[in-house]
């Protein structure tokens, strides 16, 4: 989402005695509600007794915006924290894009949120000056009040709100000078802690309704497979299952008044299935499939000078990575309930306003007849940005006319979810006399996620490459080149989406190639990126001193430059993605020929920092989710259908696996930009470089086979 003007910035006043509303408008459809309007959807509300409430229009999802976002708001507002209560936004067109991904939502919102909190602050300033009659420039506003500077005179936000809301909004409030934050920089804790530590916090899961029901859907094991008829009668006998009931062409809805009702009832459920096209569709004939792309013609999506031209020492590999899943720890789940002319919903989701509009298409509704209520997501990492549990929620609800809850059990979510792309990548690059890069190409065979979900592709590239696979080491002559191929399996968006799949290879053949050098590895990214260089890659510049910062702090702090002990080894690796720049130190130890890994240091420049203790959770996790993708993570396909179901055979990261993690941040006066992907795509390169410096062993797939 493109930066708001300050000429797009409007605020409107809440009727007299209802206290103080200030409205956004946002382009991309938004729009402005009338003088005296009163709703939900606005991003400030200060009531006549002084309680604020903060509107977050981003999704929860574990990454700490219901905290991080208003700590930007209440900042410029000068407000008292403690006074804070925080307000998850439903689907609206206030906002623009309320889509939750991309490592966007402090980005996005850093501009709009300070000019909210600015303008608030500069009306309530105004109508304590003319309560008192005295100059505004007498008066000052702190911790949820103003003050009169010559006679220490206080009024409260509360006892101002209702006569602010009737001023005339400033068109260009000042902001706050950052050596004059308060909040911003601070460890303020969590907002949505306390919910999560006594059990009162609201997942989707958690939903009730009256009367509401439970279904679960019997789908095609076979990717692609659908409906062809079904015998209920088994499923009708188990106790409670009220309706059997097919929901488009792939699925059988059972519903019951219970969880396990419905889980028996499908249990039962005696179905045929045509299963298509991809009955005998393997693993292997995906990999297959495209290595043998490799040698086709691909899109060249970056390109610096001539890679042809080059001579010198050629050095040549291959890399490959497996689809992955997103396993979030709450699976697939949505409640509905359509009412004949309207539906509403509630969703872990991290798009309300494609599941409102998808809905709307389905049941024939405009979207203005469908609500959405977004609910805490356990665990999000692009899985929720698709909208089909939304969808059959709200067809399950129309076929029985009533409020259902439609839930996924493990297994449903891990074999008939979209899946991060499996790819085959093909590297190399030609040395001058002193080993230095003269050329490097990295040609990436993958399935492409926009393509697949019929987005338009511009010039054959992938939009989603365009922010999520830079190569930012200077070399004279560079190719990027994408080939797309297309799969049966399903594709989507996963932490870190197309960043992972490019830094592992590129980042071990960085290795590869300071090897080839004889150079330390290190040593070697520092001279690739010695001078202060702008790497315009399409929509963003980056920086090699912002690289080569981070690079330089991990490996002051992870101790490079000394020795790492008996039995340790290191590996390093750096990468941008999102706007931020991530590098990170791994140091294992082999242990019956597997790596044990002891210690991660992360140092990332996300520009300034909003909250320092919630973005060293963004960096833990991270480590986290790549390290479980690295040791274990594998999706595989045999006749057809996901073979993996449950934790057992898609294994993550356990706490005797789990190493020390250290965040460091590389001090920024720059906007703040992505925290929660950035930490992933380095990692898995990094280990496996400490692997090669403690084996000598190159590892060129994942997840790790030793």
């Amino acid at each position: 989402m493109s930066p708001i003007s300050r000429r797009e910035f409007l605020v409107g006043g809440a009727a007299a005695g209802t206290g103080l509303v200030l409205w956004f408008y946002l382009p991309h459809g938004g729009r402005t509600p009338g003088a005296g309007a009163f709703a939900p959807n606005a991003y400030l509300r200060i009531a006549p007794d002084g309680k604020i409430t903060v509107v977050v229009a981003r999704s929860e999802m574990g990454q700490g915006v219901q905290t991080s976002l208003p700590m930007i708001l209440a900042e410029e507002l000068e407000a008292d924290w403690s006074e804070i209560t925080i307000e998850q936004a439903g689907a609206s067109t206030l906002y623009g894009d309320q889509s939750t991904g991309g490592s966007a939502s402090v980005k996005t919102t850093w501009a709009p949120m300070r000019r909210a909190g600015a303008a608030a602050r500069e009306m309530l300033i105004t109508a304590a000056a003319l309560e008192w009659k005295v100059p505004r420039s007498a008066c000052r506003a702190e911790k949820g009040a103003v003050i009169h500077g010559a006679s220490n005179r206080r009024l409260t936000y509360g006892e101002l709100s209702e006569k602010a809301a009737g001023l005339p909004v400033p068109a260009d409030p000042p902001l706050k000078s950052a050596k004059d934050y308060k909040l911003i920089g601070t460890r303020v804790p969590r907002t949505d802690t306390p919910s999560k530590v006594d059990g009162s916090a609201g997942y989707g899961i958690d939903v009730r309704l009256p009367g509401m029901k439970y279904a679960l859907l019997a789908r095609c094991p076979v990717l692609g497979g659908k409906v062809g008829c079904f015998d209920d009668g088994e499923a009708r006998k188990v106790p409670g299952v009220s309706q059997v009931t097919k929901i488009g062409d792939s699925a059988v809805a059972v519903v019951a008044d219970s969880v396990w009702g419905a889980m028996e009832g499908r249990r039962v459920l005696n179905v045929t299935w045509d299963e298509g096209a991809n009955r005998d569709l393997t693993s292997a004939a995906i990999s297959d499939s495209l290595r043998k792309a490799a040698s086709t013609k691909g899109v060249t999506f970056f390109r610096v000078g001539e890679v042809a031209k080059t001579s010198g020492r050629r050095i040549e590999a291959s890399y490959d990575l497996p689809f992955l899943a997103h396993a979030p720890m709450e699976p697939g789940n949505c409640t509905a309930h359509y009412r004949g002319s309207t539906c509403e919903l509630w969703a872990p989701t991290q798009v309300p306003q494609a599941v409102r509009d998808s809905v709307a298409e389905a049941l024939k509704l405009d979207p203005s007849q469908v609500k959405v209520n977004v609910t805490l997501l356990g665990g999000g990492f692009g899985r929720r940005l698709e909208v089909d549990y939304g969808v059959e929620a709200a067809l399950v609800s129309k076929a029985i006319g009533g409020p259902v809850q439609v839930l996924w059990t493990r297994e449903d979510d891990m074999r008939h979810s979209p899946y991060r792309p499996a790819s085959h990548h093909r590297l190399s690059a030609t040395l001058d006399g002193q080993g230095w890069p003269a050329a490097f190409t990295h040609r990436v065979v993958a399935p492409s996620i926009s393509a697949q979900k019929g987005y338009p592709i511009e010039g054959g590239v992938d939009p989603d490459l365009k922010d999520e696979a830079p190569f930012l080491y200077p070399v004279p002559n560079i190719r990027l080149e994408h080939v797309a191929v297309e799969t049966p399996v399903p594709v989507g968006w996963l932490r870190s989406v197309y960043a992972a799949n490019m830094a592992f290879p590129s980042e071990c053949f960085i290795d590869e190639l300071a090897a080839a050098a004889g150079k330390d590895p290190l040593e070697y990214r520092l001279h690739l990126l010695a001078g202060d260089r702008e790497i315009k890659f399409w929509d963003t510049a980056w920086r090699t001193d912002r690289l080569r910062g981070v690079l330089q702090l991990a490996a002051e702090k992870a101790g490079w430059r000394q020795p790492a002990g008996a039995g340790r080894y290191r590996g390093i690796a750096a990468f941008g993605c999102f706007g931020s720049y991530m590098a990170e130190v791994v140091e294992i130890s082999m242990q019956d020929g597997k790596p044990q890994v002891h210690r991660v240091v992360g140092a990332i420049d996300c520009g300034r920092v909003i909250n320092p203790g919630i973005l060293e959770q963004q960096v833990e996790s991270g480590v986290i989710f790549a390290l479980s993708a690295a040791l274990h993570g594998r999706i595989t396909v045999d006749k057809g259908g996901i073979v993996q179901g449950n934790f057992d055979d898609y294994e993550l990261v356990r706490m005797q696996e789990a190493p020390v993690v250290e965040a460091h941040f590389v001090k920024s006066e720059e906007d703040p930009t992505g925290a929660g992907e950035p930490p992933v795509p380095p990692l898995a390169a990094a280990l496996c470089n400490a692997i090669f410096a403690a084996t000598g062993k190159r590892i060129r797939s994942l997840p790790l086979n030793l």
